[in-house]
């Protein structure tokens, strides 16, 4: 079977842990170049060096501006050409309720999972514009942002924002053959759940293992199929956006739930 991305080139953020990690992997065993993208050095090195010729390391805190743009600089001066980004980048917010938000954790919240969004598709824009056949880009959103009690209020409200800038960003840059389109994920198993990739870095094999197993049990109870999500369910959605095969398919914003969105199971 042919390589469905032979040629291409793709940037990911956050592909340090759980969902841009896998996806990473997978679009390079599909024939694209992949710029992992991270702010562990260390571990983000660790999965190019994995993945292996195909990848290359650029640290990027996705928190900060100057360093998105320096991302897609970089990737494009290094390969020549972006056909793929996948702002994946995100973590956990503050949490509470309405009466406990904190202007900081609102901040926080904002520069993680939204400004981060934004100037990923205003840098990498022109790049795709400019270097001709269009391009692929792709939003983890989040199945928080379209039902309430899935999220707090500051990731809920911000995954909302991504899901509408996706589509507002796949209107505009449609006639240049850009497709923008988000992912939201619900039920898959991520270390975002007890606190994201840094707490899990703090935590042993085997206590991570734990949380993972509870956490999997947890997540299945949830849904109406007999099993949770993995990182590379999610992964296999962004790559049919990101190939010929997603090509029809903008503004939207594909649910990767097993039906834990769905409502409730018909009672006879």
């Amino acid at each position: 079977m042919a390589e469905r991305l032979k040629d291409k080139v793709a940037v990911i953020t956050g592909a340090t842990s759980g969902i841009g990690e896998a996806t990473a992997e997978l679009f390079a065993r599909e024939g694209a170049r992949v710029v992992v993208s991270g702010r562990s050095e260390e571990r983000g090195r660790g999965v190019a060096e994995r993945i292996g010729e195909a990848a290359a390391f650029i640290r990027c805190d996705v928190r900060e501006v100057p360093q998105i743009e320096a991302l897609i600089r970089e990737s494009a001066e290094r390969f020549g050409r972006i056909d793929c980004l996948f702002n994946n980048a995100g973590g956990p917010t503050e949490p509470g309720g309405v009466e406990e938000i904190s202007e900081a954790g609102v901040q926080d919240a904002v520069q993680l999972l939204v400004t981060s969004v934004l100037f990923g598709m205003k840098f990498v824009a022109p790049i795709m514009r400019e270097q001709g056949g269009g391009g692929a880009i792709i939003n983890n959103s989040s199945v928080a942002s379209f039902q309430t009690g899935l999220g707090g209020y500051l990731y809920a409200g911000a995954k909302a924002a991504v899901t509408q800038y996706s589509k507002m960003a796949g209107r505009e840059l449609a006639p240049h053959g850009i497709t923008v389109n988000a992912i939201s994920p619900g039920g898959i198993a991520t270390p975002i759940f007890y606190g994201g990739s840094s707490r899990a870095d703090q935590l042993d094999e085997a206590e991570n293992e734990r949380k993972m197993t509870k956490l999997r049990g947890n997540l299945t109870k949830a849904v109406p199929g007999p099993r949770n999500g993995e990182s590379l369910d999610c992964a296999y959605a962004a790559l049919y956006l990101a190939s010929e095969e997603g090509r029809y398919i903008n503004c939207h914003d594909l649910i990767v739930d097993n039906g834990m969105t769905s409502g409730q199971t018909f009672d006879r």
